[in-house]
């Protein structure tokens, strides 16, 4: 029989480990409230299991086999955080999580669960604002610059190997200590191709030098990666993730949903520019230690597509970031199908963990049951029957209580979302994307002098010194040739070359190159550029 089947008979008082179960979760100040325990094959809703507000920034894993309720555990607890104040970010991956900003539906089925667990249940919209990466698709466009990007993500959205990602850092390295601004793709392929071409290649000798072969990796790889329409996502005006940390007039946290159906089929890109928006909120952040209320909770759905083919460096920094960025007051939820999905030093770092059922057809589905209840804390129950039994919308639950320390495992069944279970209608979204205030400034994208105008500029001025050098080489010849004898010539008109360099927009870019020489844009663990402020 199943949990969901036993849980229907009526409860019986709790004692012995129940009763110690129950006593873990009854904490004194401000908590999320997930559900009512399961214990013995009934449900006790005067058993309610919880998170302290105050551990939220301990990070936490939400797992489990597909359909058994993930995205509406991230949606209940994105809801009661935003109650308490707490802003949210979200990926909706599949679409369905925009009904975030909608009452959710009354109907039986709702009623039923909100009886069995205790819930005061009203169908209740939140505040949200709706992102997208680049404009595609619904949402305020997402961009960043290529010099804010960084190396280190960017190989990892290329796919570049160990030496080739080394490469990249040298060019960034070349670009920012010449001043040339990468802002979108064609900056940085303009900047390639130079350090390979007979003007540039002795540029970085001294450090190491780009081969053409690695060179031409590079540029495919970026080629390839505009032609899946990405090039949008890096440009101008950059995005400031401080958007993120903002509350609504009535004082609830506003969630901030990224939709990202459009580029469902580009998971390196979206997981990795989920890794930018993390690392560029630990980059600005102050540090503030232990805070009663977290600043931001960060909902990292399809974690395991962030660590797939990742190198060690990329996942070094990982584990790092995760690790660093709780004393800033900021807490990630990882989002996957079981916890042998994410790196043992990053499971390290989530204290809470709400684990739903897993599946065991298979040999490997057996392995990586017996693994996931090898992550949990000693139990009274047999977790590897209960997993496997567990309804859609029940969990098996540890947490850090308010001193930090691990509380009993607890069967769950969860408390229903309160807000709409679906996405909301088209004309909805696009209703409230352009309602925005936020919309005006990042809707349309800008195109500035960058590293490829500069370069372009050059070689062209370049290219037209040579000829004029060249044609007046030819006439020194024909002079010489000619015999000719006479007065001294008047002085020349300026040649084209001499026009060029003396002209005020030569002395402005060689002025602005020559203040940024040896100064390199100073960068955070990812490598991602400090926004200018």
């Amino acid at each position: 029989m199943s949990v969901s089947e036993q849980s229907a008979q009526p409860p019986a008082p709790l004692a012995g480990p129940a009763a110690e179960i129950a006593a873990g979760y009854a904490f004194d100040g401000p908590a999320l409230d997930l559900g009512a325990l399961l214990w013995d094959g009934a449900c006790h809703p005067d058993a309610p299991v919880r998170i302290p507000l105050p551990m939220l920034n301990r990070h936490g894993l939400v797992a489990g086999a597909t359909g058994t309720g993930k995205t509406k555990t991230l949606q209940l607890i994105a809801e009661q955080l935003s109650t308490h104040g707490v802003p949210v970010f979200l990926a909706d991956v599949k679409g369905d999580v925009s009904g975030i900003s909608a009452p959710g539906a009354d109907g039986e089925k709702v009623r039923e669960r909100a009886a069995q667990v205790g819930q005061e249940w009203r169908g209740t919209g939140f505040p949200c604002e709706f992102y997208g990466l680049g404009g595609i698709g619904p949402g305020i466009p997402v961009r960043a610059t290529v010099t804010g990007f960084g190396p280190v993500l960017l190989s990892k959205v290329l796919q570049l190997n160990q030496t080739q990602e080394q490469s990249l850092g040298l060019i960034f390295h070349y670009a920012d200590s010449k001043g040339l601004e990468l802002v979108d793709l064609k900056d940085l392929r303009a900047v390639v191709a130079f350090l390979v071409s007979d003007t540039g290649k002795a540029e970085l000798k001294g450090i190491g030098g780009l081969s053409t072969v690695t060179a031409g990796v590079i540029l495919r790889s970026i080629t390839a990666f505009e032609q899946q329409g990405a090039g949008g996502f890096f440009g101008e005006p950059e995005f400031d993730t401080a958007a993120f940390l903002r509350t609504a007039a009535d004082g609830r946290g506003i969630v901030s949903v990224l939709e990202l159906p459009a580029v469902q089929d580009k998971p390196q890109l979206f997981s990795t520019f989920l890794m930018w928006m993390l690392a560029d909120l630990f980059d600005d952040l102050p540090e503030v230690g232990d805070l009663e209320k977290p600043k931001l909770v960060f909902f990292f759905d399809e974690a395991h597509l962030l660590f797939k083919g990742a190198s060690k460096a990329f996942l070094e920094s990982i584990t790092q970031t995760v690790r660093l960025i709780r004393s800033k007051g900021v807490g990630i939820f990882l989002v996957t199908q079981t916890p042998k999905d994410v790196p043992s030093d990053v499971l390290a770092q989530l204290g809470n963990r709400v684990q739903h059922a897993l599946r065991a057809f298979t040999p490997d589905d057996a392995k990586a049951l017996k693994a996931t209840v090898r992550t949990f804390p000693n139990s009274a129950y047999d977790l590897e029957e209960v997993l496997t039994g567990l309804g859609t919308g029940e969990a098996v639950v540890t947490v850090l209580s308010e001193k930090g320390a691990p509380t009993p495992v607890a069967a769950t069944r969860l408390r229903a979302p309160e807000s709409l279970m679906g996405p909301i209608d088209a004309a909805a979204l696009d209703a409230a994307v352009k309602g925005s205030p936020l919309y005006g400034r990042y809707a349309e994208a800008v195109d500035r002098e960058s590293a490829y105008e500069r370069l372009t500029a050059e070689q062209r001025a370049a290219e037209a010194a040579a000829l004029e050098a060249a044609a007046a080489k030819e006439a020194e010849k024909a002079e010489k040739a000619s015999g000719q004898q006479g007065a001294r010539a008047p002085k020349p008109e300026p040649s084209l070359a001499e026009q060029v360099v003396g002209s005020g927009i030569f002395k402005s870019l060689t002025r602005s190159i020559g203040t940024q020489l040896g100064r390199e844009i100073s960068r955070s663990i990812f490598g991602t550029a400090r926004r200018r402020k």
